[in-house]
């Protein structure tokens, strides 16, 4: 067990270096909104256009990066959206169940497959050199190629989650021993 919980240690602290990466872009994506709400209106007060779509854009790109480099973090943190419906009712044990198998039947399928099929729509963007549609618009095909490398994050980090989740198998919690006492 000590190799699978060293391999989850490493994508673990490789997730925090994705989750430093995004956190560091959010000052970016808020710098650009500041920047675009205060020219704007400040352009109708002075009758100047001081805004472009290239600052919009810059804002919607880094939001995004935001979003797809910062999801194999989410999931680290347990900070991810979660329906609880009877989850919390669970004990600890139970709940490991559910994410356990949570992982392996919806988490690593949907990345493998969100990973698999947008090969070809990343390859196709790059093709093509695909650029916005926007007057001034920036090029797109270099955004579209994270969002493979997300899915491989995120899957990098479902897998840590499976380790962790499958050796803490045997282990109880404090609380759950002293309810079996």
């Amino acid at each position: 067990m000590k190799p699978l919980k060293l391999l989850s240690l490493a994508i673990d602290r490789f997730s925090d270096l994705w989750g430093a990466v995004a956190t560091i872009l959010i000052l970016g994506m808020v710098g650009f909104g500041s920047y675009n709400a205060i020219v704007r209106y400040l352009g109708r007060f002075i009758g100047l256009n001081l805004s472009s779509n290239v600052y919009l854009e810059l804002q919607w790109y880094l939001f995004s990066l935001i979003f797809l480099l910062g999801a194999g973090w989410t999931l680290r943190k347990d900070s991810h959206v979660r329906v609880d419906v009877f989850y919390s009712a669970l004990t600890r044990r139970g709940q490991r169940r559910v994410n356990l198998i949570g992982t392996f039947l919806l988490l690593i399928p949907f990345s493998v497959f969100v990973l698999w099929t947008s090969l070809a729509y990343v390859q196709n963007s790059w093709t093509t050199r695909e650029m916005s549609p926007d007057p001034g618009g920036l090029p797109r095909y270099p955004l579209k190629a994270i969002i493979p490398l997300c899915f491989v994050l995120l899957l990098l980090q479902g897998l840590s989650e499976a380790i962790k989740l499958f050796t803490q198998r045997g282990e109880q919690t404090d609380g759950e021993a002293e309810a079996a006492e």
